[in-house]
């Protein structure tokens, strides 16, 4: 993961993954949510934040959530958080670098059939072992795209291609993808990059 931000950082983005640890639901207390919730959702926070203070943003943003229910960035940044049930992440940027931005947490394991039945389509089933690569690409490219201007992206608007490092929508717009493979799948999409 440490390759991943070192390829990220020219393009002015800030990637942190850490583990989730108790006590992390202290950086998102909203009693409405379960503890293990807050806890992943309180760790992407405290990623978020050390994001943020790497690029001379505020390190203690309160980061709410919108109703939309992503994060709402201070003025001039944009980004995204994700978690599994052990990881999360945060990867942020100056606005006036990337326009959006969204990332994806998954562990490095297959795709169950009937979620690869749903999100994966043409050219993008014919390599069952890279199915979960492909599915955190589309949902790191929807982290990016809905924020952005609402859109409500299906699976089957948005066609990924790992050998170009892309992620082309429905309606032309296309995304730069880069991406970490270990124990845990770590995938950013990038729109309106510099």
């Amino acid at each position: 993961m440490k390759a991943l931000a070192a390829r990220l950082a020219p393009l002015g983005v800030a990637l942190v993954v850490r583990p989730i640890a108790p006590g992390d639901e202290a950086a998102f207390p909203d009693p409405t949510e379960p503890l293990e919730r807050r806890r992943a959702s309180g760790a992407a926070r405290l990623a978020a934040r050390a994001a943020l203070a790497s690029l001379g943003g505020p390190a203690g943003a309160a980061l709410p959530r919108s109703p939309g229910r992503y994060p709402l960035w201070p003025e001039g940044f944009v980004g995204s958080l994700a978690h599994d049930d052990q990881t999360a992440a945060a990867a942020v940027a100056r606005r006036a670098d990337v326009a959006a931005l969204g990332v994806d947490v998954e562990p490095a394991a297959p795709l169950p059939d009937d979620v690869a039945e749903i999100a994966l389509f043409g050219a993008e089933r014919a390599d069952p072992a890279r199915g979960r690569l492909i599915f955190a690409a589309k949902e790191a490219v929807y982290k990016a795209i809905n924020p952005l201007d609402g859109s409500a992206l299906e699976y089957e608007d948005i066609a990924v291609d790992l050998a170009s490092n892309q992620a082309r929508l429905r309606d032309g717009r296309a995304l730069r993808l880069a991406w970490s493979e270990g124990e845990r799948l770590i995938v950013v999409a990038l729109f309106g990059a510099r």
